[in-house]
């Protein structure tokens, strides 16, 4: 983690989609806490956005994050850390929707979609936080591209591959079938 800061502050890096891979699906922490520690105080604050789930928030917090009004206050403090905005995903919550939440010190906006019972979500955070890369690399605005990666990541969801046993990919292609192109 120091050394992808130091890096993006040695080339004035631009558009830094920081995801946060912390914990594992089962629930393993991924990082030890010297490293969130880092992730904190130097990456953070050079970063355009950073999209951590409910735990991954929840870790770089330290508190727990159950309702609706928790993962506002989140987003706030996390931002209050030096990123530009933050997205925290809501796959993970208890909530009927997938509802993630964004904010940017001055817009905040909820983006929820379907959720759909499917065990082909291998990879969601990964897509999102590449998705909005994307966009932003094609000069969109930073909401607009959070907008773009959920519907993305929404129809990537909701249009399985169904390839493989148990717990398998998205389906990349499958926002041509939403959009019809």
């Amino acid at each position: 983690i120091r050394e992808v800061a130091r890096n993006i502050r040695l080339h004035n890096f631009q558009n830094i989609v920081i995801d946060p891979v912390m914990i594992a699906k089962g629930g393993t922490a991924l990082l030890e806490n010297e490293a969130t520690q880092v992730l904190k105080d130097e990456l953070l604050p050079l970063g355009t956005i950073i999209t951590p789930n409910i735990p991954e928030a929840e870790e770089i917090l330290g508190e727990k994050i159950t309702t609706k009004a928790k993962i506002e206050q989140a987003a706030k403090k996390i931002f209050d850390l030096g990123v530009k905005a933050v997205v925290i995903k809501g796959g993970h919550s208890e909530m009927s929707e997938a509802a993630d939440f964004y904010y940017d010190g001055e817009t905040t906006k909820w983006l929820t979609s379907e959720r759909f019972d499917t065990p082909h979500t291998h990879g969601t955070g990964c897509t999102f936080s590449a998705c909005i890369a994307a966009e932003l690399a094609k000069g969109n605005s930073l909401l607009d591209s959070v907008i773009v990666a959920k519907e993305f990541i929404t129809s990537a969801i909701k249009y399985p591959l169904g390839i493989g046993h148990g717990h398998g990919p998205t389906n990349h292609f499958a926002y041509r079938l939403e959009d019809g192109k």
